[in-house]
């Protein structure tokens, strides 16, 4: 039966994956944001307003006519893919659309860094001495026998980077669950502030982020299909190795 067999390695990710994971997050918690620096010595009124007195950022303003709010990653073939009617049958709120636009992005995010981990993490595993090998969905149980203090050290990495990111984005616990009295219908606490778009935690070492609102669009779209992509990629890939035991590439090897 391979659910006795998914049950017992569904934890069990690439260690690569995970460090860089951690390495990211914890970058990502303890980077400097202009944005939210800008935001927390302004009032809500000094914030350029749009669509029916909703904040505009990133050139984004909420419009609760539009599919999903206006926010961009509805793209041919698929259109307004909403299969279960979220948007049009139970009129999610525009509150609600951003957390599951910010949860969409960020497991397509990780998901991104696990199917690399997958596919360069079982080829290329130079961590813990070079002793992980095989299968990536072992990985992370291999660690623990050669290294269970990665495992201290990735708990703080993620505990920081997950600190920032609410820190960042959403409503402090006592704010969060006043609007419950305002809107009992909204998530239980859980509640994005107005002035912040889901996902730009201020995370651009590079400096990537495009400066006109188009552009931020289009390339928000692409993160978008690119974490989609990932997220099916990923799951398939730790299904194909939970099956038949053996590492991506060689499966592919005895498929040629």
């Amino acid at each position: 039966s391979i659910r006795p067999i998914l049950k017992k390695n569904i934890m069990k990710i690439s260690a690569p994956t995970l460090t860089f994971m951690s390495v990211v997050g914890l970058a990502a918690g303890f980077a400097p944001n202009a944005a939210t620096k800008t935001a927390t010595s302004l009032s809500l009124s000094d914030i350029p307003m749009g669509n029916a007195g909703y904040p505009e950022v990133n050139g984004w303003s909420a419009d609760p006519s539009k599919f999903c709010a206006g926010l961009p990653g509805a793209v041919a073939p698929l259109g307004e893919f909403d299969p279960l009617g979220l948007v049009s049958k139970y009129g999610l709120s525009v509150d609600e659309i951003k957390r599951y636009r910010e949860s969409e992005v960020t497991h397509g995010r990780v998901a991104m860094l696990a199917s690399l981990g997958y596919l360069v993490g079982e080829s290329f595993h130079p961590f813990f001495g070079g002793v992980i090998s095989g299968p990536a969905n072992s990985h992370l149980a291999q660690v623990q026998d050669v290294a269970p203090g990665f495992f201290i050290a990735l708990t703080a990495a993620i505990g920081a980077s997950e600190l920032y990111r609410a820190k960042t984005g959403w409503n402090a616990p006592p704010k969060g669950l006043s609007k419950i009295v305002d809107d009992p219908n909204s998530a239980f606490g859980a509640r994005l502030n107005d002035d912040y778009y889901p996902g730009d935690i201020g995370f651009d070492p590079l400096g990537l982020k495009p400066k006109t609102a188009s552009g931020f669009a289009e390339m928000q779209t692409k993160e978008l299909n690119n974490g989609r992509l990932a997220m099916i990629g990923a799951i398939g890939m730790l299904i194909q190795e939970t099956v038949s035991e053996q590492t991506i590439m060689d499966t592919l090897k005895t498929m040629m």
